[in-house]
């Protein structure tokens, strides 16, 4: 997206996890603890309930045309989303994975002297906090939006709009950012807000270059 659709943005709101941090090892133990709920809450084996997760996740993708998230997946499965990120928050430790970049922490503090920024994640709020914190990156963010407020997933509407009216901007002032279209992307856009897809760094570090033209 040129520079010019996003003259009009008066603040940021950012998924966490994929986005601002970038991990594969610890997404592998998010959805490795996913797994073991699942095997848990279903009498299975480790091995068959991810087979059934994945098998769950692909049928779901077949028929929504859109990939699926572990809360999906995991309510499908008879699953709770809550009791899940119970789990979540009770076993997994970001801090073993997860290393701070002083790029970003001065990306975002740069931004933060001319928007507002914003959290909106599928994370639960304990994860999100400590995230944040071990990154350096929770003194930029004007609030966080997570999926214990209302324990709606994205993608979700009513929960975007949510987001819109509690950080009080129109659509177009707006900005997301995401790394997944389907999920952090789609519906703030059907909503009319500017977005920009950004799945690495690079493409993290090129959002100041394209916001440089907008005067808050």
């Amino acid at each position: 997206m040129s520079a010019l659709a996003y003259t009009e943005i008066r603040g940021i709101v950012f998924d966490l996890d994929g986005t601002l941090y970038v991990c594969d090892r610890f997404a592998a133990e998010i959805q490795n603890a996913a797994t073991t709920y699942i095997a848990e809450i279903k009498g299975l084996s480790h091995e068959d309930a991810g087979l059934a997760m994945a098998a769950t996740r692909q049928r779901l993708t077949e028929q929504s045309g859109i990939v699926q998230t572990i809360s999906a997946v995991c309510t499908e499965l008879g699953g709770s989303v809550q009791a899940m990120h119970r789990y979540f928050a009770e076993t997994l430790r970001p801090e073993t994975y997860l290393v701070r970049d002083e790029r970003i922490i001065q990306l975002l503090e740069r931004l933060a002297k001319r928007f507002p920024l914003y959290i909106y994640t599928n994370n639960n709020r304990i994860l999100t906090a400590r995230i944040m914190g071990y990154l350096g990156l929770d003194h930029t963010m004007r609030g966080t939006f997570t999926i214990d407020d209302e324990w709606r997933a994205k993608p979700n509407e009513e929960m975007a709009k949510r987001v819109l009216k509690e950080i009080g901007l129109a659509p177009e002032e707006a900005l997301f950012v995401g790394d997944r279209y389907d999920v952090d992307l789609r519906v703030p856009e059907q909503l009319g807000c500017p977005v920009y897809l950004s799945q690495n760094l690079e493409q993290l570090l090129r959002l100041e270059e394209l916001l440089a033209g907008v005067t808050v």
